[in-house]
């Protein structure tokens, strides 16, 4: 079953040859994909892209973060469409104030270990699994990854890094401590390192008995939600197979050779460790083809699904035939298809769910250091063939570029209307959100007046080359790029930009390594507070400020970090959301991004599939929730 959609050919000869051959490649993939759909028990589920890695620790996009849902186990998980509801999953409790398991003013978390629970090796879950989990990730600790989240809350919210908790605890920096072969630079070094974990990093999860136990510097509200299921950072990964396939072994001595790897070099990156309700077949990266099987032994029960195939199909025309003809369950349609959806779920093809909400912002951010070497920026001046690295410090720079931005186009005919602009990056409904802030405002005058005064008067003058990237198969994003490249040529024939598609894993990586002068990207809360927006988007250790240059970054620390750390660590609400304000105002002011849209939900699914529902935190489906009729 796991290969039968990936035919062997091998395409040699001329054109004509190509041709007949491509013709029956097209003919079997929806031969095959048809026999698939027909079968009730065989799910197959249409996208865009693929995953960057399968690792939980690494992932940090929603094509990854679906497949490990979906392998892996949390330790809690949520009560259907809710936010705050949660019942046990490797835990058999959910820890309250009620049942003790929360203790120590709201620092100590107690969650008791089920028995009986497998991983897909046939290796039992133990509670030393659950603490070899955390304890690796939080080692782990991949730059731009997701860990921050775990750090910040075992700190109390001090530190967003593993590299910056150990200096504070050694008094020396990390990368004076390790050199680049990852071997300590001294004897003193090397204590220091080993000490650090057996004084910070291990009291903060703990064995007892058949318990699991997290210590928490100081109370963080999040601190459930980061680890409830969908947040895939918080998975439960089998250690005994993972240290026998070459990850972290457990030791306090070493660990450092496992800082920061490359996702390629860890045991994770395309395997699978898990205890979920699918286990994983096969990753056909050539296709952007994902296959999973029903895990038979699975402890909650197993799925009703069997297989689900989970296909990156980036042209849409090719995926709404494949879901019009009934061969697929599921279809990613962007917002500008509505009128698509709308035919087919009137013809009772599909049936359609629009207009939900999302815990979700689309935005555009700038670069304010792009690295060196980086082909997106053309010559890597200021000379009229290309930019300058730091282009976008230029404060002119972004409010011009701001100004060129039609959101309520973009909303009315882009969208159809399934999105809501907004201030800044903090979707509305969530705490700090306020109205009376000003939305992005569309004026071509106002830009070309900051394009004329950007630096110095010489940007308008020598005009510039830029290259805009969106992930291919993403619409609004490309639409959004050319959106840009046509107004802001529009002001002076001497600016230059050149909007391209790539891949999804090239896109992102490119972000990860500072090569893009600015990218659209949009942000799926990873818990249901808004200090996941606040911090992700306006704090130096965010995730987008790994993305954004040093530059960035310091002005950052210098001006919003504070801010952030006041807002997670105030108990009462009204004060918080006094305090999100001023942060979104400096952020308007100062044109930190451009907000593009907070869109609204839209699913596009079979008549016969069942149990779907919406979740804000979700990465696409969980198909144990799933089944057809």
């Amino acid at each position: 079953m796991g290969n039968y959609l990936k035919p062997k050919i091998s395409i040699k000869g001329g054109n004509t040859v190509k041709k007949v051959v491509l013709f029956l490649l097209v003919t079997l993939f929806f031969v095959t994909v048809s026999f698939a759909a027909l079968e009730k028990d065989v799910f197959v589920s249409l996208g865009i892209g693929e995953p960057e890695t399968l690792d939980p620790h690494y992932a940090y996009d929603t094509a990854s973060g679906e497949v490990i849902n979906n392998m892996y186990d949390n330790l809690i998980k949520y009560v259907g469409e809710s936010t705050t509801e949660m019942a046990p999953m490797l835990s058999t409790e959910v820890p309250s104030l009620e049942n003790g398991l929360i203790s120590g003013g709201s620092t100590v978390y107690t969650f008791p270990i089920v028995e009986g629970a497998t991983f897909h090796s046939g290796n039992p879950v133990t509670p030393y699994d659950v603490e070899w989990s955390f304890e690796r990730g939080l080692l782990y600790d991949p730059s731009a990854g997701p860990m921050w989240m775990m750090m910040e809350a075992l700190s109390g919210g001090e530190f967003a890094s593993v590299e910056a908790w150990f200096e504070d605890y050694a008094g020396m920096p990390y990368t004076e401590a390790v050199d680049e072969n990852r071997e300590p630079t001294s004897d003193e070094a090397k204590e220091k390192l080993i000490a650090f974990y057996y004084d910070v990093i291990d009291p903060a999860v703990e064995v007892d008995g058949n318990n699991v136990v997290f210590t928490l510097e100081a109370p963080f509200a999040p601190f459930m939600n980061i680890i409830a299921h969908y947040n895939y950072w918080s998975a439960i990964i089998d250690s005994k197979a993972g240290i026998e396939a070459g990850a972290w072994d457990g030791n306090a001595d070493g660990w450092w050779k496992w800082h920061d790897m490359r996702p390629e070099d860890t045991p994770f990156h395309t395997a699978d460790f898990g205890s979920g309700p699918f286990e994983l077949v096969e990753w056909d990266r050539a296709q952007q083809k994902i296959i999973l099987e029903r895990y038979d032994d699975y402890f909650r029960g197993a799925a009703k699904l069997k297989t689900v195939i989970i296909d990156g199909i980036d042209e849409f025309s090719t995926r709404k035939s494949i879901i019009e003809a009934g061969d697929a369950d599921i279809a990613y349609f962007g917002a500008s298809y509505l009128d698509q959806a709308i035919e087919l779920q009137n013809e009772g093809k599909v049936v359609l769910t629009t207009g939900y909400p999302t815990a979700q912002v689309n935005t555009i951010h700038f670069n304010w250091g792009i690295k060196e070497g980086s082909e997106y920026v053309g010559s890597g001046k200021l000379d009229g063939e290309g930019i300058p690295l730091d282009f976008f410090t230029d404060i002119d720079v972004r409010k011009a570029f701001g100004y060129c931005y039609d959101g309520a186009t973009f909303i009315s005919e882009v969208v159809n209307g399934l999105g809501k602009l907004v201030p800044a990056d903090l979707p509305e409904g969530f705490l700090g959100y306020d109205g009376s802030l000003p939305l992005p405002e569309f004026d071509l005058t106002k830009a070309a007046e900051h394009f004329k005064k950007a630096w110095g008067g010489e940007l308008w003058e020598k005009g510039f080359k830029l290259q805009l990237l969106y992930n291919t198969g993403n619409d609004t994003r490309q639409t959004v790029m050319e959106m840009l490249k046509f107004y802001i040529e529009s002001i002076n024939p001497k600016f230059k930009l050149d909007v391209q598609g790539v891949q999804w894993p090239t896109y992102l990586a490119a972000q990860k390594a500072e090569l893009l002068a600015c990218f659209v990207i949009g942000w799926l809360a990873d818990y249901p507070d808004p200090h996941n927006f606040i911090a992700t988007f306006y704090a130096s250790y965010g995730p987008y400020g790994g993305r954004q240059g040093e530059a960035f970054r310091e002005y950052c620390r210098e001006n919003m970090d504070g801010l952030v750390q006041e807002g997670v660590s105030e108990a009462d609400p009204a004060k918080r959301a006094e305090i999100y304000k001023e942060i979104q105002e400096i952020a308007i002011e100062n044109a930190i991004g451009i907000p593009v849209d907070m869109p609204l939900g839209m699913n596009v699914r079979s008549p016969e599939v069942r149990g779907w529902f919406p979740h804000v935190v979700r990465s696409e489906y969980y198909y144990y929730d799933l089944w057809k009729e």
